[in-house]
């Protein structure tokens, strides 16, 4: 038969087909459609929260719905974040009883998942598996995109030839073309039956996102917006219909069902049309209503709810409102005032046995009542009945309750009334999210412990999935595993698994995988899932299905916990979507009571806890958001840690050491460290005379640490059991470390004995910090075994040794939740689905080793080094110590050790110049961190080279800073202070060796008679002696380098000949004279061009030196930090590059996408364009500024003028910052000095700046207008269009004279949540101790004038490197 009598005989037979004869009439308003039957009833929409078909709302979306479907047009459902709109398009779907697919769309999205997958089958063959888009435009079904805002711009094109023309090539070869074209299609083509396929005509799209602004997301593309039709989601109307009719009025629900609705409409006002206002009420989460109802119907509330009981009410169903600002708070506060529901109180525990369950129930007691199932009773509140539930549970032993056996945990009041709300939440059916406390540090609250319990008690089988920034939305559901054969198949994630077989599953650290989260919205409210190959998750399916494998069961158990990494902040990531998906539990902190009996529990003595507690306190308060991610948090973990290792070694207790060990403080930015000590020595923890630490030796099977000398009573040697060869005898004959040398020295002796105590005996895992060269990996030797094999860890957790990861700072983020789960937990999941546990719980698990101990070695964080912040990943399950450089007699006799050959005074000048120079670091007055290992190498070579002089064996450490001269400078300060002369430094030094390297070649000039001194005439060649030419060498009267008579040097490159330095000598006065003045005149013409005196130009150039240290500082980090943002990561998923070893199976396959490529980060969701950061500072120009000018306050800040402006004036990246500064006096509070459009780029423009500075003060009235003028400064700095929102401002009011409370004060600096706000009190402020008690974070007392500088360069560090 021809090609095209078949292709016709084709058609006409599939045209002949019957059509599934109708099931029904579909009557919805004025629209009457028949309804067909399925052919494939397993893509039949069958969830069972489909919407109730009559409510009015829902109606009414349902006949729009039908109206397009009708006419074949795609549909658009705006709607705020939840399930209602999805489940919209499911009841729509359900009531025409047409099939459908889902795609839940997420940045990880790519073509594969929108076309076709390939896989490979037993023998070799290559398949092609279609995509649920595929799926339905050849079947006629009705495809669902849900989370349009999340899908990155340059995806979703893939779908407007299909949306507008029903088109699409696929990956096999084959293309869908329209069901019209397909008809009219003549071809010769024998192929084309396979080629071409008709799109069906019955396929519709219904796409489904959140309103950007005000949510976070991308922008639609407007191609892609052109080919749907919109429909709004009235949020009134989806609050309403998800909830179910109540079968009793609950006056409660009524009244805050009212207040929910005038929120929504109050945000919907026109002042708030553009983003949803921070300084005002959010509006409530889609599910606030059905959460509500559930909670109140299941668990009836007593006639009046406490102030505390009502406010954990809100946070539960609105958890937002934990972030949310002051104003929000007062505003509800109102609200429910009005609302005859009283005013809100504090959410927090008000004494220790208040009962914080929902409406003060507790549980009382659990039983088992089936296989699958237990049943729980709650004492209710006094005047009510107690309520008993029958909740899903798990196939285990349950833990007995009320406890009856021996406890790991404690039962307090705040414990169980935790618990009883995840009992409650589980017996109203929601998945829980235990959200961690709002403020930044606090004690703990029990999380992991309460996850534990709760699987416990209901017999759970328990999984725990640690989330990591770079996890993907497929690998939270499925991955690739390759068979013997080479096939490839897919095998459930634990997700999926513990969806099947009904485990508890606990998502830790969920906050940090962004919106990627939101892809687990509807197996968390539906339990629905799309999974690998066509195959559905659901809720019930025939056996049949379940038996074709097309269908699989969400087991009824199935419950998920998560929890937060608290590396993030609140706002960050607590969105509504979150909100949406979970039933939310405010997490409640131990008190203080509470958490000295977990200290007690350590055998610490009573006196060591109290002093540690009023510490933690003051330093808890002390954090804000502006400085936590630069402080180390103190939870109780931490303070667990050190009562530990004060019961064991009482009797050498320096507790200032060990908190500041902890804490990290050595690398604390300059004003946290200056308030960290404040806070010890409130606390009366005062520093102590640091001991001497003899060295370590072996005894027998014993390594000793001889007790250190101290001023006090006896002190003990610790003893260190030996590692035992025979447990490990590849490890020891392989894998101990041998040292070529170790120089021992005081403190890295205590160093190494803290180390081994942490090791041995506290059984810790550590992370040592330091700055590079303090011998970091030279440390760890005593009972050691590190192992270097192809999978070093693994091994190391089965063996049980001590590995050590080195650059851990620098590892990605998964990398670093690894380290945090094994330390932690004792837990890891492996690529081919084996576990590591700390006890075997199912065959193939991996068990830790007790003896296994994980050692992180990192650069201390923060400028210049490259690492990321990685100690808020890694959070508070190391035990942490900063590697310092040795003290200045430690280092001496290691010196001494290493070259006995110097000389003993040589050595004490040596130490002392490093010890200045890491000083000058530390005060921000140089930018590089010399080390012990830069002073070692410089003994090194002048130890093999006796004959090179000083100034030869310093270049090896300072050409890296030969063009910065502020550091030669310093250098030769500090050279000059010990004693050291060295003739030449930087680039003369440079230069020097290089006459060196001549020096066997001498020159003579015949003419050595002198004219006058010349520019001379240029030309490009080299020339050498003469008086013509400039640029040359060993010439006379010219400029040029080597000569003499010249009035400059003028280098134009070549070999520098020098003249004898008797003709040097050899220049008469006059000739001298002349060239003195022509440097004049020079210096003239260049003053006359900048429209300046000489002695303004001394003066700006005093102001300009006295900060130059500074500025180079603040230079380098602002530079880095624009570098910073343009810093290239792997960029995977990419169709060309260096091959992605983590896609290798896909690339069996033959998926195109495994590559990666070095690329620019993307930005977060909702930021598709970085901004530049908006900076104000504000400057005090009261008339006591210039009156008690004697201490330099007036002096320094135009110093700190001078910094700022010359630092912003050269940088290379200007667009990234927008900066002005202004001042205040008694006359007001905004006096101009410089504009944010247009900042002096001259230095005339500059030192008139400083002039202004200087005259205002002596003018102005008395007076203080500092609060005005920060309530000024950060309105103004809001109304930009910026990434990020700075203040900074400096006042010496005395503030109790102008009347300035603290209130007022907070008032200002808190003004607007979104400016980052700092405060600098000099003078007479700095008295005031209140300043940084009300503005923890925020505000500064500097008693020392000649600090300005340096504080506020180190406010800013801080506040712009987040």
């Amino acid at each position: 038969m021809a090609p095209s009598s078949q292709r016709r005989l084709n058609q006409l037979l599939n045209e002949l087909k019957e059509t599934p004869a109708p099931i029904g009439t579909l009557k919805l308003g004025d629209i009457t459609y028949e309804v067909p039957a399925s052919s494939t009833p397993s893509r039949l929409a069958r969830s069972p929260n489909l919407l109730d078909v009559n409510d009015p709302v829902n109606l009414d979306n349902l006949h729009f719905l039908l109206q397009k479907y009708l006419l074949g047009q795609d549909i658009f459902l705006v709607s705020q974040p939840g399930p209602y709109a999805r489940r919209l398009a499911l009841t729509f779907a359900s009531i025409i009883n047409t099939e459908y697919e889902y795609i839940s769309l997420h940045r990880d999205v790519g073509e594969t998942e929108l076309k076709q997958g390939r896989e490979i089958r037993a023998g070799g063959n290559l398949v092609y598996v279609d995509s649920p888009a595929v799926n339905a435009v050849k079947h006629g079904r009705l495809l669902i995109l849900e989370g349009i805002e999340k899908a990155e711009r340059g995806i979703m094109p893939v779908l407007n030839n299909l949306l507008e023309n029903r088109e699409m090539n696929l990956d096999d070869g084959t293309h869908i073309i329209h069901p019209h074209r397909y008809a009219q299609l003549e071809t010769t083509n024998t192929e084309q039956g396979k080629v071409f396929i008709p799109a069906h005509r019955n396929f519709r799209v219904i796409a489904i996102a959140a309103p950007v602004p005000p949510y976070p997301g991308y922008p639609l593309d407007p191609p892609f917006r052109s080919r749907f039709q919109a429909r709004f989601i009235d949020p009134v109307g989806s609050l309403l219909s998800l909830t179910h009719p109540s079968t009793q009025p609950v006056s409660l629900y009524d009244k805050l069902r009212d207040l929910i609705l005038s929120t929504q409409y109050a945000s919907e006002s026109r002042s708030a049309l553009e983003v949803i206002s921070k300084t005002s009420l959010p509006p409530f989460p889609q599910t606030a209503l059905v959460k509500l109802r559930s909670l109140l119907e299941k668990f009836p509330p007593p006639e009046q709810l406490s102030p505390a009981q009502l406010s954990r009410l809100f946070l539960t169903i609105h958890p937002g409102l934990i972030h949310a600002p002051f104003q929000a708070w007062a505003i509800l506060s109102r609200q429910t005032a009005e609302g005859g529901l009283g005013e809100l109180g504090s959410p927090s525990m008000a004494s220790i046995d208040e009962n914080i369950g929902f409406f003060g129930y507790t549980i009382a007691s659990i039983k088992r009542a089936g296989d699958n199932t237990a049943q729980l009773t709650f004492n209710p509140p006094p005047g009510l009945i107690p309520v008993t539930v029958t909740v899903p549970a798990g196939p285990k032993q349950f833990l007995p309750h009320p406890f009856n056996t021996k406890l790991d945990f404690k039962p307090t009041p705040r414990f169980m009334g935790l618990l009883t709300c995840f009992l409650q939440a589980h017996s109203l059916g929601w998945d829980i999210s235990f959200i961690p406390p709002a403020l930044p540090s606090t004690a703990s609250a029990s999380t992991n412990t309460l996850v534990r319990v709760f699987g416990q008690l209901l017999g759970y089988e328990s999984e725990v999935v640690h989330m990591y920034k770079e996890l993907g939305g497929r690998e939270l559901v499925m991955r690739r595993r390759i068979e013997d054969g080479g096939a490839t198949v897919w095998e459930p994630s634990p997700l999926v698994e513990g969806a099947w077989s009904g485990r508890l599953l606990h998502l830790s650290g969920l906050d940090v995988i962004g919106s990627t989260a939101g892809s687990l919205s509807r197996l968390v409210q539906d339990r629905e899932m799309e999974l690998w190959e066509g195959k559905r998750l659901v809720t019930e399916a025939s056996e049949d299905e379940i038996k074709s494998g097309e269908l699989s069961i969400a087991h009824p158990s199935f419950r998920v916990i998560s929890t937060a990494s608290k590396s993030l902040l609140l706002k960050d990531w607590l969105s509504d979507e979150h909100a949406n998906m979970f039933f939310a539990i405010p997490s409640q902190p131990m008190d203080v009571t509470e958490e000295s009996s977990i200290l007690a529990a350590t055998g610490c003595p009573q006196a060591y806890i109290d002093t540690l507690l009023t510490f933690a306190e003051k330093y808890r308060n002390s954090m804000s958001a502006d400085n936590v991610l630069k402080n180390r948090k103190l939870g109780t973990r931490t303070l667990v840690r050190i009562a530990r290792r004060l019961a064991l070694f009482p009797q050498d207790v320096d507790l200032r050491s060990i908190i500041q060990r902890s804490l990290l403080a050595e690398f604390l930015p300059a004003t946290e460290k200056m308030n960290l000590n404040t806070l010890l020595e409130d606390s009366n923890i005062f520093k102590l005379t640091p001991p001497f630490n003899p060295d370590p030796f072996i005894d027998g099977k014993v390594l000793t640490f001889p007790g250190p000398s101290s001023t006090g009573g006896e002190t003990l040697p610790t003893l260190i059991p030996l590692f035992d060869p025979a447990q490990d005898p590849e490890g020891a004959a392989s894998h101990v470390p041998h040292m070529d040398h170790f120089y021992d020295n005081s403190l890295q002796t205590g160093l190494m004995r803290d180390i081994a105590i942490d090791l041995e005996v506290l059984g810790e895992h550590i992370v040592l910090l330091g700055n590079q060269g303090v011998g970091k990996n030279k440390i760890i030797v005593p009972g050691g075994i590190i192992n270097y094999t192809d999978s070093p860890l693994l091994r190391a957790i089965k063996f049980g040794r001590v590995i050590i990861i080195d650059e851990a700072d620098k590892a990605p983020e998964h990398v670093v939740a690894i380290f945090r789960s094994l330390a932690g937990q004792g837990e890891m999941s492996l690529s081919d689905g084996r576990r590591v546990r700390p006890a075997l719980e199912r065959e193939g698990d991996i068990v830790v080793h007790p003896n296994f101990r994980l050692i992180l070695l990192a650069n201390r964080p923060g400028y210049p080094f490259l690492g990321n912040h990685f100690l808020q990943v890694l959070g508070e399950n190391f035990s942490c110590h900063s590697v310092s450089n040795p003290d200045q007699e430690s280092e001496r006799n290691l010196i001494g050790q290493l070259a006995p050959e110097l000389g003993k005074d040589l050595v004490l000048r040596l130490v002392a110049v490093f010890n200045d120079l890491r000083k000058g670091y530390e005060n921000g007055l140089l930018n590089y961190p010399y080390s012990l290992r830069e002073l070692i190498n410089l003994v090194k070579h002048m130890k093999a080279y006796p004959s090179d002089s000083l100034g030869d064996a310093l270049r090896n450490v300072f050409d890296f800073d030969i063009y910065k001269p502020d550091t030669i400078d310093k250098l030769a300060e500090i050279l000059i202070l010990h004693g050291l002369q060295v003739p030449h430094l930087g680039l003369d030094a440079a230069r020097e060796t290089a006459k060196k390297k001549v020096q066997d070649i001498h020159f003579e000039p015949k003419d050595t008679s002198l004219d006058q001194p010349k520019e001379g005439e240029h030309d490009d060649k080299e020339h050498s002696g003469g008086n013509k030419w400039a640029g040359g060498t060993g010439g006379r009267d010219t400029a040029g380098m080597g000569g003499k008579g010249g009035y400059k040097r003028h280098y134009k490159g070549g070999d520098i000949k020098q003249i004898s330095d008797a003709e040097k000598q050899n220049v008469p006065d006059h000739i001298r004279e002349k060239a003195r003045e022509m440097a004049r005149q020079e210096l003239q013409r260049r003053l006359e061009e900048l429209d300046m005196s000489a002695s303004e130009a001394r003066g700006y150039g005093a102001l300009l030196n006295a900060t130059q240290a500074h500025m180079a500082s603040l230079l380098d980090l602002l530079e880095h930090l624009a570098a910073k943002e343009e810093e290239r990561v792997w960029v995977k998923r990419q169709t060309d590059g260096e091959l992605d070893d983590s896609r290798l199976t896909e690339g069996i396959t033959g998926e195109s996408t495994v590559y990666k490529r070095r690329g620019m980060e993307k930005p977060e969701i909702g930021r598709p364009q970085i901004k530049p950061k908006r900076i104000k500072f504000i400057f005090d120009l009261s008339a006591s500024m210039y009156r008690f000018q004697y201490d330099g306050r007036l002096q320094r800040s135009m110093e700190t003028a001078v910094m700022l402006m010359e630092t912003f004036d050269r940088l290379s990246r200007k667009e990234k910052y927008v900066w002005d500064m202004c001042a205040h006096s008694g006359d007001g509070p905004d006096i101009v000095l410089t504009e944010a459009d247009k900042p002096p780029t001259e230095v005339k423009e500059r030192w008139k700046v400083t002039e202004k500075m200087y005259m205002v003060p002596q003018y102005a009235f008395a007076g203080d207008y500092t609060v005005e003028a920060i309530m000024k400064g950060v309105k103004d700095v809001a109304s930009y269009d910026a990434d990020d929102w700075f203040v900074i401002a400096i006042t010496d009011a005395n503030f109790g004279r102008y009347q300035i409370s603290p209130e007022e004060l907070t008032r200002a600096m808190k003004h607007n949540p979104k400016v980052n706000t700092a405060l600098i009190c000099i003078g007479e402020g700095a008295e005031a101790s209140w300043i940084t008690k009300s503005l923890p974070g925020r505000a500064f007392r500097v008693a020392n004038t000649g600090d300005i500088p340096n504080v506020l360069r180190s406010i800013l560090s801080t506040m712009v490197d987040r």
